[in-house]
């Protein structure tokens, strides 16, 4: 293992136990250039936010200026040759070997400048550009890491990190609205009567349940393009989208008695979603991949 992709392993277990679940299951090769790749997406999300891993936000953190740096820092990762600090190393090593445009990348960070700008969402479509922003474009160059180049299929994986988004947005409405960030769009708040400052009230409830509801045709979606890819890519992935709904599943059966606290899958929960996925790589063999679903907010192509 060389020191770059250990050194990205080390980021990847403290950020995402879910993600680094799922990537076990990848082939050697393509699950080194996936944790590489999340290592540098993991790395700005957290240089945005003022954080490392989690941590408290430093006081006086300038998120505008951290973003201009992170753009240029990733610019010159790109195109230079440079010594870098791991994550962009790292990034630029998996978009070089995978042909990626820079329009990916650079779109990963206009999602943050959204978060930076305070910006909220007045529309679903609203939000669900934001999560192609910070998300979708994610599934898209991971898609890419495990060898599809068919831009349909691509937008099976764009599909995946959307749905993803929209369960994190549901899941995490609470600790969002403290930090002063809204993705629920702003008319079915309106709508519903609903205020995010109020957790565990029906009306956000049932703005929330909503929102977990519209990310169910993008799972579909997405577990129709498992065919197109290597049988443990397709049981990672498939995994990764079990462990995600789950949570959505959960919020759900809650109802109108969610509290607005963090839902999460248990150790015991995510082997069993990771068992079930198997079966999911295994049928996907031989079924034919399905039509995408008509009306589904899709990507402009790089």
């Amino acid at each position: 293992m060389s020191e770059l992709v250990a050194a990205s392993e080390q980021a990847i277990a403290k950020g995402s136990t879910s993600f680094a679940a799922a990537a076990r299951l990848l082939p050697r090769a393509v699950r080194d250039d996936t944790v590489m790749l999340y290592a540098w997406c993991r790395h700005a999300d957290d240089v945005v936010d003022g954080q490392v891993s989690g941590a408290t936000p430093a006081d006086g953190h300038d998120a505008t200026a951290a973003v201009a740096q992170l753009r240029a820092d990733t610019l010159a990762a790109l195109h230079g040759d440079g010594p870098m600090a791991p994550p962009f190393a790292a990034l630029r090593t998996v978009a070089r070997r995978h042909d990626f445009p820079d329009a990916w990348p650079l779109a990963l960070i206009d999602g943050f400048t959204m978060d930076a700008e305070g910006r909220r969402y007045a529309t679903l479509t609203d939000t669900l550009d934001y999560a192609y922003h910070v998300a979708g474009v994610v599934g898209v160059m991971m898609a890419r890491v495990m060898g599809v180049r068919d831009e349909d299929v691509l937008d099976r994986a764009c599909d995946l990190g959307l749905a993803f988004q929209l369960t994190n947005i549901a899941r995490d409405v609470q600790d969002d609205a403290a930090i002063g960030r809204v993705y629920l769009p702003q008319d079915w708040l309106d709508a519903a009567g609903a205020r995010v400052d109020a957790p565990g009230t029906p009306a956000l409830n049932g703005v929330i349940a909503r929102l977990v509801s519209e990310a169910e045709p993008y799972y579909a979606s997405a577990r129709g393009g498992l065919a197109e890819l290597p049988v443990q890519a397709a049981w990672s992935i498939a995994a990764a989208l079990r462990v995600y709904r789950a949570i959505g599943r959960k919020i759900l059966r809650a109802g109108p008695g969610f509290d607005g606290r963090r839902v999460s899958t248990s150790g015991a929960e995510k082997v069993a979603l990771v068992a079930a996925a198997a079966a999911d790589a295994a049928t996907s063999r031989w079924q034919r991949p399905s039509a995408r679903l008509r009306g589904l907010w899709t990507r402009v192509r790089a």
